[in-house]
């Protein structure tokens, strides 16, 4: 391995450009408490990845957006906040290595809890949930990026 080569390879750990990653789930609408059935792909960009393992990660974030002045006749400012109303890493398989080029598919479940807040839409707040499937490594963790999932309410 020559240096340019050992320097690409430092780029990719640091970037998380190591790897591709997808993840694929159903159902595509959950309720609290439901299993999600998931599946994680993971190809090597070309040097070989060693990973500390498999994680699909959930998020719910909450997000409020109010005017801060009434000022009839002129345009309002706008104050947002947000919070993080559930967050999880869920591990879905070991550490492993991918060779040059190497493709490995994984899959597991990944169970919502129950007391958890549903996906909504309202006119001054939104509550919006996500998931990501990521390989650990060391530097960035290469990841799907985060995808919506919708969730529901029972009853």
């Amino acid at each position: 391995m020559g240096l340019l080569d050992k320097l690409k390879g430092a780029a990719h750990s640091v970037s998380g450009g190591a790897a591709r990653v997808s993840l694929e789930y159903e159902p595509s609408v959950a309720l609290p408490g439901d299993v999600l059935s998931v599946r994680v792909t993971a190809t090597s960009t070309g040097a070989p990845v060693k990973s500390g393992g498999v994680f699909v990660d959930l998020r719910a974030v909450e997000t409020v957006r109010l005017p801060t002045s009434l000022s009839s006749g002129t345009s309002q400012r706008v104050g947002d906040t947000s919070h993080v109303s559930f967050e999880q890493q869920v591990p879905i398989a070991p550490a492993f290595t991918l060779a040059p080029n190497e493709t490995k598919v994984f899959e597991g479940q990944v169970r919502l809890p129950t007391n958890v807040q549903p996906s909504f839409q309202g006119y001054y707040a939104h509550h919006e949930w996500s998931t990501r499937g990521r390989i650990e490594m060391t530097g960035n963790d290469p990841d799907s990026g985060f995808m919506a999932l919708r969730v529901g309410t029972k009853g």
